[in-house]
């Protein structure tokens, strides 16, 4: 226990043969001690040290969202303690835009969003980034968005993908209403959708059911597939 008489969280990956596993349990471990700053210059030194940002998602900030979800569920921390990791995380990630924005682009444009009442957006900002340092213009438009605004955006930026997220099974319904009110409109006929959240990582045919082109599991998997969307048109 520490000085409080709390018994820490037990921070626990699934993969240990990554090669920032390390790294990952030392980043988690420190803002669960409410030490944000110190978090930060660890992903900062890592970076200068040269791990790329793009493994700094896949295997910290990835790996630590699923962990601390974990910890919540299992009630090993409070709400407000999830709170703070996953705006910390926000916060160090904002930190390495100027390099993720730096990259030279492919003309590829990605529209992320999540459905309306969803309040878990940090998966879907990670998966928007990913695209970013790949070199697409993503278009990261938060959580709460109201359907027109997308229609509006995806037409504007004239994008080739909407990725949106839902996080919970309650929010599904609200997902299949908003794709098809998108694929009702002359725009959205034309967009490649993309689903993801947890509730798509249980049941692997439920992007079929709400209406997407796909779902992806990842960052990572979430490009790839965009990728083979594309190529198919």
């Amino acid at each position: 226990m520490d000085d409080s008489g709390t018994r820490p969280a037990e921070v626990r990956f699934h993969s240990d043969d990554s090669p920032l596993t390390g790294l990952a349990t030392q980043y988690l471990d420190t803002l669960l001690r409410g030490e944000r700053h110190t978090a930060s210059r660890l992903i900062l030194d890592a970076v200068g040290e040269g791990v790329s940002i793009r493994e700094i998602y896949l295997h910290v900030f990835q790996p630590c969202q699923y962990e601390i979800g974990r910890l919540w569920e299992t009630n090993q921390i409070s709400v407000a303690e999830e709170h703070y990791v996953t705006a910390a995380t926000q916060l160090i990630m904002s930190q390495l835009y100027p390099r993720i924005f730096s990259t030279q682009k492919t003309g590829r444009r990605l529209v992320a969003t999540c459905v309306s009442g969803e309040l878990h957006e940090i998966g879907v900002r990670m998966v928007a980034d990913f695209f970013e340092m790949e070199g697409w213009d993503a278009y990261y438009l938060g959580a709460n968005t109201p359907t027109k605004g997308i229609l509006k955006t995806l037409k504007s930026r004239e994008a080739d993908i909407l990725a949106i997220s839902a996080t919970i099974t309650f929010n599904l319904e609200a997902m299949k209403e908003m794709i098809m009110e998108v694929r009702s409109t002359d725009v959205g006929k034309e967009v490649k959708i993309l689903a993801g959240g947890r509730p798509f990582n249980l049941a692997e045919d439920l992007w079929q059911k709400v209406g997407a082109d796909a779902y992806a599991r990842h960052a990572q998997g979430a490009l790839s597939i965009a990728e083979q969307l594309l190529s198919k048109t």
